[in-house]
């Protein structure tokens, strides 16, 4: 398995609903990036694991989760957000399942 995608960490832990301004504050901060293999979750797994197909979810391995509080990702130069679905954490590595969103 070839770890060659660059896979970006992103939080939105400060960002906050401000009353006096009846809007959100605060910002996006950049977590750090990791190499992972990200592949096309496929039509059958999708809908086993959510009884629907959505063709806009990926699965991304990572040898270890480098970050824990995160809020979305996004893949190589792209700058549409995945927001995680699913997780599982095995011996050898870490495997994310994110949807667009």
């Amino acid at each position: 398995m070839r770890f060659d995608t660059l896979v970006s960490f992103y939080s939105e832990s400060q960002k906050h609903y401000d009353p006096s301004t009846h809007g959100y504050v605060g910002g996006i901060d950049f977590l750090g990036s990791c190499m992972a293999n990200v592949t096309d979750i496929g039509t059958n797994r999708a809908i086993q694991l959510f009884g629907k197909f959505d063709d806009n979810s990926l699965v991304i391995r990572v040898p270890e989760l480098p970050y824990q509080n995160w809020a979305f990702i996004t893949v190589g130069n792209s700058k549409t957000k995945y927001r995680l679905q699913t997780m599982r954490q095995t011996q050898k590595m870490a495997t994310l399942i994110v949807g667009e969103g």
